[in-house]
């Protein structure tokens, strides 16, 4: 891999002091969006198989549990974020022994083919914001989507394709990732001020509060998110890919898949939210 790579379980070990019990519902309640479970059904994932591929922090991985999944694989390349994992785990069966014990962890890279033909298929495999972050996009969403069994369900989220804006933003990661650590964060604190600024006057022109809390206080209700570790997640974030809709959608359909659910930021920057279904193989006449 010719750039240099974020330290992104570094920047999840820090975000794990923040998770609470608030963050776990907000994670649930995420899973239950773009999965499209049942809103009423406590165990909506009852008697199935979650593979988390870049399960980060293992907030995701952790909520599938809760929402019933039978088994839950979490996949990082990253040893900080394994540990991650872990540490929600031990955490975990402290109070819910049996539970933890359908959570396995472990490290390894989605580009590793073979790695991952030997996880078996899943029921539903999840990965959000974390194929584009791998330097292969296209091969890591092929690997990840042949761990899908048939019937099963297919969950990803690809930085949507912003045109030069892209291209801005990959230099300005480039620049993260060369400083020294003691200047990454003020790097960080430089570009997300300009850009709250901006948020911030645009707000003034709608005649709204130009205060970010709310915005801030929103980013919590997002995915159980935090507001300032997505800042560094998305000024340092390499390697770093995008898409537009269409660039996920088409292989995926030639892969067997088709979309049930999809959520785009248009020409924003973000991620677009992507939900597949794989089909179904005809079976064979006798």
């Amino acid at each position: 891999m010719n750039q240099r790579r974020f330290q992104f379980g570094e920047n999840w070990q820090a975000f794990l002091k923040q998770v609470d019990q608030e963050r776990i519902q907000q994670a649930c309640l995420s899973l239950r969006s773009i999965l499209s479970l049942d809103p009423e059904a406590d165990q909506p994932l009852a008697g199935r198989s979650f593979l988390d591929i870049g399960s980060g922090s293992g907030l995701f991985s952790l909520a599938a549990l809760l929402l019933g999944a039978e088994r839950v694989v979490s996949l990082d390349y990253d040893r900080d974020s394994v540990d991650c994992g872990v540490q929600l785990q031990t955490s975990l069966a402290a109070e819910q022994p049996q539970l933890a014990q359908r959570w396995q962890i472990m490290q390894g890279s989605v580009l590793d083919a073979e790695q991952m033909q030997s996880l078996g298929q899943f029921e539903i495999v999840y990965s959000w914001g974390v194929l584009h972050h791998t330097g292969d996009m296209a091969q890591a969403i092929k690997n990840a989507a042949n761990c899908v069994n048939e019937g099963g369900t297919f969950s990803l989220a690809i930085y949507n394709d912003q045109g030069g804006a892209s291209g801005r933003w990959l230099r300005i990661k480039r620049i993260y990732n060369r400083l020294p650590k003691m200047l990454r964060g003020g790097w960080v604190l430089g570009i997300a001020s300009c850009y709250e600024l901006k948020f911030a006057a645009a707000r003034l022109a709608k005649g709204q509060n130009p205060l970010p809390f709310k915005d801030w206080a929103a980013k919590k209700r997002d995915r159980g998110m935090s507001a300032w570790h997505d800042w560094v997640d998305w000024v340092g974030g390499l390697p770093f890919e995008v898409a537009k809709p269409e660039e996920i959608i088409m292989p995926l359909h030639e892969q067997g898949f088709h979309l049930t659910f999809l959520q785009t930021q248009t020409a924003g920057w973000g991620c677009n939210e992507f939900t597949f279904a794989k089909r179904l193989q005809p079976s064979n006449p006798e």
